[in-house]
């Protein structure tokens, strides 16, 4: 019998290392081989794991790790590096596609992509946003990856009949995340920058008082942005992998409804008496509809505004895991 071998990137990164810990402990992969491809950071040894050290955007590293393997869970990605995007994200997706065209033991390859290639919350959305929608990265080098990602691999699809999915995921969250991208301070995870947009003073008084941002657009209304728990989203990876159901097609994965930063603020004023403020911005309302995913793939998310919220703010971090942002944006 043929060995089950998965090739991860990206394993070490935020969805790698979840996705990893709840691998080994799937039944239905305990007879799984597991292999990453490692440049800057390293993982605990298993058993069943063996380590490629190198770089994706190299060739010769992508063919000695697609060596045997059946399944590809593709996750690197540089985030807003210009230097390295197009090597990592572009150059090394195409060597792995490559690679599994021309392979005898590859079965399937699964993309995690990003809201980001939709336009995230920086253009007005009137509709839900579906999976048959038009691409329209937002400025930057991240946003235009995501599109130019799925767009290689829809036509892998068409050119070669290849075997792939794509799980299109928003803002992922996992600890205290949640929590710090409501902060006025230095420490608040990703954007925006709360604090650029009232200025040092008042940025010291509400984190002084822990007041939480609500952030609103421009017409005045609180905005609905999409997120998912990074758990979600590897229970998510577990359901495509080797299914049927997901040969080539594309599933937003996300909360069942975005998160109202007006509904976030009364929730955190009920459970934790935070105060709020509003934050007009020129962000906009978006509404990811997740119903093919639940149809096809029988997936269904655990978290809602609620766990989230209390998830990370009763988080409490070890002094050996400090909060670290490894790239940029």
């Amino acid at each position: 019998m043929m060995t089950q071998r998965i090739l991860v990137t990206g394993a070490t990164g935020k969805v790698g290392q979840a996705f990893i810990r709840r691998f080994w402990t799937e039944n239905q992969f305990a007879d799984w081989e597991m292999r990453v491809i490692c440049h800057n950071r390293v993982l605990e040894p298993h058993d069943r794991l063996e380590v490629v050290r190198g770089s994706l955007a190299d060739r010769a590293i992508v063919e000695q790790a697609m060596s045997g393997v059946t399944h590809v869970l593709h996750l690197a990605t540089p985030k807003e590096t210009p230097d390295a995007i197009m090597d990592v994200a572009i150059k090394g997706l195409f060597w792995l596609l490559e690679s599994c065209r021309v392979s005898r033991d590859f079965k399937q390859f699964i993309l995690i992509g990003g809201d980001a290639g939709m336009g995230h919350c920086v253009y007005p959305h009137p509709i839900p946003v579906t999976e048959t929608q038009k691409h329209s990265a937002y400025p930057g080098c991240y946003a235009l990856s995501k599109v130019l990602e799925e767009v290689m691999l829809e036509q892998y699809y068409i050119q070669y009949d290849l075997n792939g999915c794509c799980l299109r995921a928003p803002w992922i969250m996992e600890k205290d995340d949640f929590k710090y991208q409501l902060s006025f301070g230095e420490d608040v995870f990703g954007g925006p920058r709360w604090r650029d947009r009232v200025g040092t003073a008042k940025a010291d008084d509400y984190m002084q008082a822990q007041t939480v941002p609500i952030m609103l657009d421009p017409q005045g209304k609180p905005v609905k942005r999409n997120f998912v728990h990074v758990e979600d989203l590897v229970a998510a990876i577990l359901k495509a992998l080797d299914c049927p159901a997901a040969r080539q097609q594309t599933f937003n994965i996300c909360m069942d409804e975005p998160v109202d930063y007006g509904e976030l603020a009364h929730y955190l004023a009920q459970s934790r008496r935070l105060p709020s403020v509003e934050v007009v911005t020129e962000f906009h309302s978006t509404w990811l509809d997740n119903t093919k995913a639940k149809f096809l793939l029988g997936w269904r998310p655990e978290y809602d505004l609620r766990r989230m919220t209390d998830a990370a703010f009763d988080h409490q971090r070890g002094i050996d895991d400090p909060r670290i942002i490894w790239y940029p944006g």
